[in-house]
């Protein structure tokens, strides 16, 4: 299943139009005879999302430092929690004992 072609995709417009085509002038009756356009045209659709997902995902982390400062700032607190669990010593002993049984572990 792809996405709706009547969005804009103009990485992949060629392929759209190569699959209305095929619709348009093959037999109803052999629903394989567009299966290679088909393929094609979900390569591209992969390619498209990839290169999105690249895009909108390029200052991910200064976007969480962001929402992290905004996140102490609205609750008054001064550390991130990572920052928090850093310095809890309850925490840190708990982590320890995990670790050190996994090596003892047989499986």
């Amino acid at each position: 299943m792809h996405p709706p072609l009547d969005r804009p995709h103009p990485d992949c417009q060629a392929q759209i139009d190569a699959l209305r085509n095929c619709h348009d002038t093959s037999s109803r009756l052999k629903f394989w005879a567009c299966n290679a356009v088909k393929v094609d045209l979900d390569k591209c659709f992969r390619a498209e999302k990839q290169r999105m997902l690249v895009e909108m995902n390029k200052d991910l982390d200064e976007k969480r430092r962001e929402e992290e400062a905004q996140a102490a700032l609205s609750t008054g607190k001064n550390m991130t929690f990572q920052e928090f669990l850093a310095k809890d010593k309850a925490y840190q002993k708990d982590i320890e004992k995990i670790q050190k049984d996994k090596k003892t572990s047989w499986f």
